[in-house]
């Protein structure tokens, strides 16, 4: 039996849902308080990007509540959040298969183009989880400083396929770029019996798993670095990286990059796909400060 998407994406929200709720506003600023061990306003005040992992809000909701911070710690009234779009449904699983593994062309797919709020162009944004955990901070943040006047656009781009400037509607979003701040969310390595990959060939995450995981997002740093945007789509197939589109977006819109890997969120993903371990996901604390 395939992959019940529409069923796994039922059960991502749920738990996301879950574990904000568990939270509570108590557990929620506690962490805005604890990620203020990163201090990367000045990033993404000088033009550069912050991205954070999507995995479980007990994994990675330091690197997401870190990025609030920065963000209303610039004192830009915009923050534009560039997401991954989950491929949940079979059209969308065939059109990323064909662009980024069988070389077609993007255009000829109808879920080509960057979706988001205000956008009349498709809705499959509406039910990702993606950006649940920066809505769920910023939220809570921007109640505790009674800021009123400030914009979280979010923005998912699908199919960039090595040319994100020919994406529709990206003028849209490179006028909203000139003025906001962006951060973007990435899961860059899925490993694992869930993930396909074979059982002798699967890695615990702790030690071999977590070191490869490093090890190819250092590598997707370099090729994110380079522009090389065909070579970034071809790294995410080997990787199982959900983070193609997402960063030749960011990176077409910033122009040159160094990138800083500060940490690693992961999670555990058996029980979700019932499948057995080793079976988990993870993504990186990355900033990308502006060079040149």
């Amino acid at each position: 039996m395939g992959l019940d998407r529409t069923n796994l994406r039922s059960k991502i929200n749920d738990l996301y849902r879950r574990q904000h709720d568990d939270l509570g506003e108590t557990g929620t600023y506690r962490m805005l308080d604890d990620a203020r061990r990163w201090n990367l306003s000045a990033t993404l005040a000088g033009g550069g990007v912050v991205t954070f992992a999507h995995v479980n809000v007990a994994d990675c909701g330091l690197h997401v509540a870190a990025a609030v911070n920065a963000t209303l710690d610039t004192g830009a009234d915009t923050l534009l959040a560039i997401s991954v779009l989950h491929a949940f449904t079979e059209e969308m699983e065939l059109a990323r298969r064909d662009v980024s593994s069988g070389g077609g062309s993007p255009s000829r797919h109808p879920t080509w183009g960057i979706q988001g709020p205000g956008l009349d162009f498709r809705d499959e944004w509406r039910r990702d989880h993606a950006m649940r955990s920066l809505r769920h901070f910023w939220a809570a943040e921007t109640k505790r400083r009674g800021m009123t006047d400030r914009r979280l656009v979010e923005r998912y781009p699908f199919l960039a396929g090595g040319t994100p400037a020919d994406l529709p509607n990206i003028d849209d979003v490179a006028l909203i770029a000139e003025s906001a701040v962006i951060v973007a969310t990435g899961d860059q390595f899925h490993h694992g019996i869930a993930y396909g990959t074979p059982a002798d060939e699967a890695l615990d995450i702790e030690p071999d798993g977590l070191a490869a995981a490093r090890r190819s997002m250092e590598e997707g740093i370099t090729l994110i670095e380079a522009g090389n945007y065909r070579g970034y789509d071809r790294h995410c197939v080997r990787a199982k990286s959900d983070d193609r589109d997402a960063a030749q977006l960011y990176r077409f819109l910033r122009g040159q990059l160094r990138g800083t890997l500060h940490d690693i969120g992961y999670s555990d993903a058996t029980e979700l796909y019932d499948q057995p371990a080793p079976s988990w996901a993870a993504g990186g604390f990355i900033a990308f400060d502006k060079a040149g």
